[in-house]
């Protein structure tokens, strides 16, 4: 009886032990949902885990410094920089890091694509002139004044969403060619044609007609990006010391109509492209700084025009100079529509250029970048007179072998106003857009030809042209790591002659200057990491 009593207990025993070590035992876990390549769309791209959608996260890492120039390959064409004074900085630097994300999901209606890039920047001004309005810390908030001591600030490119053919957000316009404004060079300040490479707000829809052909129609908003300026030439002190005015542009009533027609293939690219732009001005009557007061409303406005632009652009492939090598050129012409010759990155600039004279303090050239001009009343203008724009740039880039590679850029920009400096009616006002600017640029500058006949004899003209021509060299030691040199030279052939006693922006002094064409050369130079 002592043994078999012992034999159950030990069974019951290990009966017991064997059901807690059971229910100690985990759960069995899941397995892992490891990530999984996605090679629809090309590298870079895999499975979001447990979605049926591909992403892909990529960007760069720049650095730049920019010798007598402004940010990213500005030339020293106004401000302190144009006017070489001592406020300026002798180089800017900005250091970048570039973060994109696309996303794309296919569907019965075709890929669900969405795309956003932003910029982590930080930069010097430019300039210490506690009177700028930009670059500075003591007057204005621009992005720039961000770059603190451990600051900096958010820059946003694209942000959109593509389905079915339409693309909705902040994207380049159906204007632009895929090179943008950069067809061999790192420069964002290459004029002469369209430059949306930042994006703008617009819809847009591309239908594919096989071979290579497509056709794009949008809808831009024109507020932030293609506009340029609308002076109404009546206020006091229309024209500045600098040869510019007070911009009276009317709120946004209509979006820019944009399209173009693409052939592309392996030979290169072809495409067609035109625009509509509404030009409009708030009142005739208007206070200094085109500031309204109250007796603008009850004086009404000048009627709204019409304006575009077209643009013929080609890319060649394949050249026997050398494999990867092209040629790059577009070609423009705008009523009313500047921002699609005179373009950068950002705003449209206008000139003001200060050299040595023979005979006067020194010398200076201006130019004003317009989209039109008025002067109201029965011996004005008669409305808006839109100005009138055309230009051409282009490169030639040739891959010296896969480590090295040069371009060699340029471009040519006129800018034209209609009708004479003496236009006028009995001299009671000025009818054209060139003698209402010319009228108005008198008054704040009085002095002409105060010399005689040294000076030459003074005219007023407010047309002028800018050429550019610039040469680069990039150096790729290991992949997706480039150094880059670029060289850029500057001439505004302006149209004033003779001379005149004003007021310059301080800390120019009172005194004549000479009416005279103006040069400027920088030096840019990059390193960028892409990942």
């Amino acid at each position: 009886m002592a043994t078999k009593n012992l034999i159950l207990g030990s069974a019951a025993a290990l009966l017991l032990t064997g059901g807690a070590q059971a229910a100690d035992l985990p759960v069995k876990a899941k397995a892992v949902e490891y990530v999984r390549i996605c090679s629809l769309y090309g590298a870079g791209f895999f499975y979001i885990p447990g979605t049926d959608t591909c992403i892909k996260l990529g960007g760069y890492l720049r650095a730049d410094t920019t010798f007598n120039g402004g940010a990213h390959g500005a030339p020293a064409w106004n401000g302190d920089l144009g006017q070489q004074n001592r406020f300026r900085d002798y180089f800017l630097s900005r250091s970048r890091m570039a973060l994109t994300v696309d996303t794309r999901t296919a569907t019965e209606y075709g890929v669900v694509r969405t795309f956003g890039h932003g910029n982590f920047q930080f930069q010097n001004f430019g300039n210490t002139n506690p009177a700028g309005s930009v670059g500075t810390q003591t007057a204005g908030l621009g992005s720039a004044l961000l770059s603190t001591a451990g600051g900096g600030y958010v820059a946003v490119e694209y942000l959109f969403i593509q389905f079915a053919g339409f693309t909705f957000g902040k994207s380049s316009s159906a204007y632009s060619t895929p090179w943008n404004g950069f067809p061999g060079n790192i420069s964002a300040n290459l004029l002469g044609g369209n430059n949306t490479d930042t994006g703008l707000n617009n819809i847009q829809y591309t239908a594919q007609f096989g071979n290579g052909v497509s056709a794009s129609i949008g809808l831009d908003d024109p507020t932030v990006w293609t506009r340029t300026a609308v002076y109404n030439l009546s206020i006091p002190a229309a024209i500045g010391v600098n040869g510019t005015g007070s911009n009276a542009y009317a709120g946004m009533h209509a979006p820019d109509i944009v399209g173009n027609i693409r052939v592309d293939q392996a030979w290169g690219v072809l495409q067609f492209s035109a625009a509509a732009h509404e030009v409009s001005g708030s009142y005739n009557t208007l206070a200094a700084g085109a500031a309204p007061n109250n007796l603008s409303e009850i004086n009404g406005h000048p009627d709204s025009k019409w304006g575009g632009s077209v643009m013929a652009a080609l890319q060649i492939r394949n050249l026997p100079t050398g494999k990867g090598d092209d040629i790059k050129l577009d070609v423009s012409y705008a009523r009313g529509h500047t921002k699609n010759v005179i373009a950068t990155s950002g705003g449209s600039p206008s000139f003001s250029t200060f050299g040595n004279s023979g005979f006067a303090y020194q010398s200076v050239g201006f130019g004003a970048t317009t989209d039109g001009v008025y002067f109201p009343g029965a011996a004005g203008t008669g409305g808006i007179q839109l100005t009138t724009a055309w230009g051409v740039r282009g490169a030639f880039s040739h891959n010296w072998n896969p480590n090295w590679s040069s371009s060699l850029f340029g471009s040519y920009s006129s800018v034209r106003y209609d009708g004479g400096a003496n236009d006028n009616i009995n001299g009671l006002g000025a009818t054209t857009a060139k003698g209402a600017y010319c009228a108005a640029f008198a008054a704040s500058h009085p002095g002409q030809a105060a010399v005689g006949n040294q000076a030459g004899n003074y005219s007023c003209n407010p047309d002028f042209n800018v050429s550019q021509l610039g040469l680069i060299t990039r150096w790729i030691p290991v992949k997706n790591l480039t150094f880059s040199a670029e060289a850029q030279w500057f001439h505004l052939d302006q149209k004033m002659s003779g001379s005149s006693v004003f007021t310059a922006t301080a800390p120019k002094p009172t005194a004549l200057y000479e009416f005279k064409d103006q040069n400027t050369v920088l030096l840019q130079v990059r390193a960028q990491r892409n990942f």
